[in-house]
């Protein structure tokens, strides 16, 4: 069991370790990175102790940019091919 559920808004991204970060009780930091996040892992794992929380997020924010773009494109031409009904 996981020591937190935390929401992706509530941690940090660490430049430096190119890692969203939260803190844990022992003093470091639970991290986990965009590729993990990309591929589907969801434990965020400290590297000074056992504990670990799970990460709440939408994968769809992570998987890339030309998906979302390509699907926005679709929504937007589905929108605009809808016909208008004049009385």
């Amino acid at each position: 069991m996981s020591y937190d559920d935390v929401e992706i808004e509530d941690m940090e991204w660490n430049e430096e370790i190119q890692a969203f970060t939260y803190p844990c009780p022992c003093g470091d930091l639970f991290q986990i990175t965009k590729e993990e996040l990309k591929f589907g892992e969801e434990i965020a794992r400290c590297p000074s102790c056992s504990l670990y929380i799970t990460v709440i997020y939408d994968m769809n924010d992570f998987i890339g940019k030309s998906n979302s773009n390509s699907k926005n494109k679709i929504l937007d031409t589905s929108k605009q091919q809808q016909p208008v009904i004049v009385n």
